[in-house]
């Protein structure tokens, strides 16, 4: 049996990554068995995500602050 990365491990992986932890034994079965096209992917609708989330933040404090 193969230990691919499911869809929820490649998304926690990508997630540590953001914050810089990960597990010796799930980073190994990452770069073993993981496609990076996956990685990728994930990596770039996460930070994708992050970026409008901080924009629309920064517009309601903007609204709440009255300017």
């Amino acid at each position: 049996m193969s230990d691919k990365p499911t869809l929820w491990q490649t998304l926690l992986s990508v997630l540590s990554s953001f914050f810089g932890v990960q597990s010796e034994h799930n980073r190994e079965r990452d770069f073993r068995n993981g496609r990076p096209v996956h990685f990728i992917l994930i990596g770039l609708l996460m930070a994708a995500l992050f970026v409008i989330s901080i924009i629309l933040l920064v517009r309601w404090a903007l609204i709440l602050g009255g300017a």
